[in-house]
């Protein structure tokens, strides 16, 4: 297909920012991150990657945005009637819920700070959460940054760990000479303490009763 019909074409498909973005989500998902690159977006939209450009500036745009697509959707409406703490577990939660759901975006989670508009909102939202309950600025700063790379930390080794039987899964520990290792060995057996989402809730528990001390709300 010539390129000045192929253009033709994206321009009546009425592409958006948004849909560009869900669309590299895609196949970043399918593919993973290096399969990710301008052509490749614009073949599974249809049209010529110039196209795409209208929309986002550069490569890098586009890698911001698969940021922000995923922590601008986590975080919660801003609206936090029964306090900070049930907005920060909702938002640790959907976060959490996200990354694993595309664990090709995790390392630009780990990389790329914040940077589009949307994924600002999210940043100020919650910081107006905490601030509205007494937080300082810098210690709602700090509070919400700390949360957010737990969950990111956390996500990443949960899909690194995700071969059941590989070195340092329970199954392996499970079979450490019970002598020098009895407790490590009792809980690989078990399952105390293996738990992903039940570590995952006692870590976001802990660091949020932290959070809370001298803070009401």
């Amino acid at each position: 297909m010539p390129a000045e019909a192929k253009r033709a074409r994206g321009e009546r498909a009425g592409l958006t920012r948004e849909r560009v973005l869900d669309a590299a989500v895609e196949l970043v998902d399918r593919e993973g991150l290096k399969a990710l690159t301008m052509r490749r977006l614009g073949a599974a939209l249809g049209v010529e990657a110039m196209t795409l450009y209208h929309h986002v500036p550069g490569k890098d745009a586009l890698l911001d945005g698969l940021v922000e697509r995923v922590f601008a959707g986590a975080a919660p409406v801003e609206g936090a009637p029964d306090g900070w703490r049930p907005w920060l577990r909702a938002y640790a939660d959907a976060l959490r819920t996200a990354l694993l759901g595309h664990p090709g975006v995790l390392p630009l989670a780990a990389a790329r700070p914040a940077a589009t508009p949307a994924a600002l909102d999210a940043v100020e939202r919650g910081l107006r959460v905490l601030t509205s309950a007494g937080f300082p600025l810098g210690r709602a700063l700090h509070a919400l940054n700390s949360l957010t790379l737990l969950v990111v930390s956390h996500a990443a080794a949960e899909c690194a760990l995700a071969t059941p039987d590989g070195p340092g899964s329970a199954a392996d520990l499970a079979t450490l000479d019970p002598h020098r290792y009895p407790l490590t060995g009792e809980a690989a057996r078990t399952g105390a303490g293996t738990d992903d989402a039940e570590r995952f809730a006692f870590a976001v528990e802990a660091l949020i009763t932290g959070f809370g001390a001298g803070v009401g709300g």
